[in-house]
C-alpha cells in the first residue's frame, strides 16, 4: 500500500526590483527540485488575485511551489535544501503550510498527484486546490463566466485566502484558498448559486481539457501572506 503523500505550498513574495530574478528563478530551480528525494510531484507556479484568471490578474510580486512527498523527512529537505535557499535570498515575504489530502478527483498533467484517498472526517481548517487546462477554443467563454464566481469566493463565509495559481499565464490555472472548516468549503461549492451555475456549464460546454480538485487538511503552517498566516486559527 503506498504511503499517504504530505503535500506542502510555499508562497514567497518579492519586492519590485527582484521581480526578473523571481521569473529566472522559475527555470534555474528546476534541476535541483527534480533531484529532491522523496519528491512525487511539483509545480512552480505565478500567482494572481483569480478574478479573471487571464493575465491581468498576474501578481509578478508572488510567485509559488506545490509539491508532494513521500514523508514529513521529505519536505523537510526542501525546506533546508538549494531551492528554499535560492527563494528566500530574493523574498521579502514567505508562507508555507502542510497538507494531507482528504478527497482528490480528476488528473494534473495526466497524473493523480494526491492519489486515491478515502474521504475522511477533518474538524480542523481545510484547503482546497483547483487546477484546469482550459480547451482553448472555448476560453472565452470560461473567461466571461469567472467573473461573478470570483466575486463571490472572495465574500465567502469561512474563506480566510484565496490566490490563483497557474503554470502559465492563460489556459492552465487554478485556485489555492484556505477555509474554517470542510463545513464552510461545502456551503461555497454546493449552495452558492453564482458557483453551481457553473459547475452546470462546465459539464454541458466542455471548457476543461483536464481538471481536478482537491481538499486537503491544514496540518501545520508557518511565515505569512501580506502579514497574516491565513492558517492560524482566527482570533475568537
Amino acid at each position: 500500500m503506498t504511503p499517504q503523500p504530505l503535500v506542502t505550498l510555499h508562497l514567497w513574495g518579492v519586492p519590485g526590483r527582484a521581480v526578473p530574478r523571481a521569473a529566472l528563478r522559475m527555470a534555474s530551480v528546476r534541476p535541483a527540485l527534480a533531484r529532491t528525494p522523496g519528491l512525487r510531484f511539483a509545480k512552480l507556479l505565478g500567482t494572481g488575485d483569480g478574478r479573471t484568471f487571464t493575465v491581468r490578474d498576474a501578481d509578478p510580486r508572488r510567485w509559488g511551489l506545490l509539491a508532494v512527498w513521500d514523508d514529513e523527512a521529505a519536505a523537510d529537505a526542501l525546506d533546508d535544501g538549494s531551492v528554499a535557499a535560492s527563494w528566500r535570498r530574493i523574498a521579502d515575504e514567505e508562507w508555507s503550510v502542510r497538507l494531507r489530502p482528504l478527497v482528490a478527483r480528476g488528473r494534473w498533467s495526466g497524473r493523480e498527484p494526491f492519489g486515491s484517498p478515502r474521504p475522511q472526517r477533518w474538524d480542523g481548517p481545510v484547503a482546497a486546490v483547483t487546477r484546469a487546462r482550459l480547451v482553448l477554443r472555448r476560453a472565452a467563454r470560461f473567461w466571461s463566466a469567472v467573473p461573478p464566481v470570483s466575486a463571490d469566493l472572495h465574500t465567502a463565509p469561512g474563506l480566510r485566502m484565496a490566490v490563483g495559481i497557474g503554470e502559465a499565464p492563460l489556459g492552465l490555472q487554478g485556485t489555492f484558498s484556505v477555509w474554517d472548516s470542510a463545513a464552510a468549503l461545502n456551503a461555497f461549492a454546493y449552495d452558492r448559486a453564482p458557483h453551481a451555475a457553473v459547475v452546470t456549464r462546465t459539464a454541458q460546454e466542455g471548457w476543461y481539457a483536464e481538471e481536478l480538485f482537491a481538499r486537503l487538511a491544514v496540518l501545520s503552517s508557518r511565515g505569512t501572506v501580506d502579514g497574516v498566516d491565513p492558517a492560524a486559527q482566527p482570533a475568537g
